[in-house]
């Protein structure tokens, strides 16, 4: 990991992980002495370099004190190919396979090692960290998926045991179904929350804003903080 930028107490490197013999590009972000780290999983056509993925990642560590990775899940010479065929981005196996391997990379890694890990999951990346839950329920302490498209996980959903805030759009009434069907399917401690007035994209005044705190609440509740002060002093 080479370290890119310091900023603000925020240490940030930009990584290349390993998965299956493919280098993934990723912005690694890490406040002073995090609570947890945070993986996120885009939607088909995101990207580390999104606008609201910034923000959200943004609210975690500085709301939730949560270390964050934005990571690409296609190296850009199969994002390149898959603009005209979209096939990779919306293979819902390859990308879950490829979430394990990052959290799997995480585990092990010198910076994040033991810190528990987080999955914040949007669109069509919702169901690939779900997946990617269902495999790994060791390790994963929190989920969150905003908008996720549940219908692609809805095999795995009862073998996940993280606990699952699901935030879907008000004015998004399918995706509202859709979301308290899952939640249905689901024996972990899960949670729908639903934020009025937004649409399908959160784009209204403040929507966005709303899912970023909610999901900061969640990780912070369910990575909570060591408190040193008791411990034993040399």
């Amino acid at each position: 990991m080479q370290t890119e930028t310091h900023r603000a107490a925020v240490e940030s490197y930009l990584v290349r992980i390993d998965v299956g013999g493919l280098q993934l590009e990723g912005q690694l972000e890490m406040p002073g002495e995090p609570r947890g780290i945070v993986l996120f999983a885009h939607a088909s056509g995101s990207s580390r370099h999104s606008p609201r993925n910034k923000l959200v990642a943004q609210t975690l560590r500085q709301d939730a004190s949560v270390a964050t990775l934005l990571i690409d899940l296609l190296t850009p010479e199969e994002d390149a190919k898959d603009a005209l065929t979209s096939t990779r981005r919306t293979d819902i196996s390859l990308l879950a396979s490829r979430v394990v391997g990052i959290c799997d990379s995480l585990r092990a890694g010198r910076r994040t090692h033991g810190l528990p890990l987080g999955l914040f999951g949007a669109g069509t990346g919702a169901a690939a960290a779900l997946i990617a839950a269902a495999q790994r329920p060791d390790d994963v302490a929190a989920i969150v998926c905003r908008g996720g498209r549940l219908d692609l996980a809805m095999d795995v959903l009862d073998r996940v045991s993280a606990p699952t805030l699901l935030i879907v759009a008000g004015e998004d009434t399918a995706a509202v179904d859709m979301n308290r069907k899952a939640a249905l399917a689901m024996t972990c401690a899960r949670e729908l929350s639903v934020v009025a007035g937004a649409g399908h994209r959160f784009e209204e005044s403040g929507k966005l804003g709303e899912v970023s705190g909610r999901a900061a609440g969640w990780f912070a509740r369910l990575m909570p903080a060591v408190d040193t002060r008791d411990e034993p002093r040399g």
